[in-house]
């Protein structure tokens, strides 16, 4: 949650929100973390649900098949929680830019769009896009693009094997990927230099603020006069953003809270009270 001063608390899960934020959840691929997502879906509820692109990794299905039941079961949810009247709107992103074809369609309660208005309820009004749009490299350069993705899925690969070591010596989680965005330069200026393309965008268009995702990293915060609130993924951070009641935007660091609450549940042979 944003104090007065900007700055991020954590937040308490509730079971209904006023609208819920995801994107980069790379369906079809082995790095989704689709259980922990569908844990989300089943703890919480909202009235609207936006899907911020990157949902299903067709750049990936393409070189190969990969369609686990957990990943199935993420679309039967959102069918589902469509069916009982919380509208679904998608919005495309470049891993699943076949979506955009379908652009003013509506396939079982969902609305697939280019990029939505969102008022929130004190009235500000959000700019909602993937933001692959504002990508250079993934324009102009498809074939970088590609070359990064598998560099990136690699990088998963190695980061799942390093965490592997951690956990069999009581380590925690720990993100490789996420820790170089940060620390080489030009991950770092390339974060910065989107964050600043989308501000812009959002003032063109006449709005408050923009969320968008694209990058894999979440962020909440002021950019000149703009609210920038990018969703991050499902993948390796596992964040969501969600609009409470009262028009409060937070961020939902949903593998921090699992880890969290499993921390804090009784162990198997522990010492117990006396009755």
């Amino acid at each position: 949650m944003t104090n007065q001063n900007g700055r991020l608390s954590m937040p308490d899960v509730q079971p209904g929100y006023r609208s819920l934020f995801i994107s980069d959840v790379h369906l079809g691929t082995r790095a989704s973390q689709a259980d922990l997502l569908l844990e989300l879906f089943r703890r919480t509820e909202a009235d609207t649900i936006y899907l911020v692109g990157d949902i299903i990794d067709g750049w990936r299905l393409k070189g190969g098949w990969f369609w686990p039941q957990a990943h199935n079961d993420v679309l039967q949810k959102l069918l589902r929680k469509a069916r009982k009247g919380a509208r679904v709107i998608y919005i495309p992103g470049n891993h699943d830019e076949f979506a955009r074809d379908y652009l003013g369609h509506n396939f079982g309660g969902v609305e697939v769009v280019d990029r939505a208005i969102h008022e929130a309820a004190d009235g500000r009004r959000f700019l909602v896009i993937h933001g692959d749009q504002f990508d250079v490299v993934v324009r102009h350069a498809r074939w970088i693009a590609l070359l990064g993705d598998w560099a990136y899925e690699t990088a998963l690969v190695i980061n799942h094997w390093f965490n592997f070591v951690r956990r069999k010596f009581g380590f925690g989680y720990f993100s490789i990927s996420a820790w170089a965005k940060l620390k080489v330069k030009n991950a770092v200026n390339f974060i910065g230099d989107f964050e600043e393309t989308l501000a812009q965008e959002a003032e063109r268009a006449g709005v408050d603020g923009v969320i968008c995702g694209h990058i894999h990293h979440a962020a909440m915060r002021r950019i000149g006069a703009v609210e920038y609130i990018n969703t991050g993924d499902f993948v390796e951070s596992c964040t969501a953003v969600v609009e409470r009641r009262d028009g409060t935007f937070e961020i939902l660091r949903w593998a921090d809270i699992v880890a969290r609450e499993r921390a804090a549940q009784p162990q198997d042979g522990g010492v117990r009270a006396a009755a």
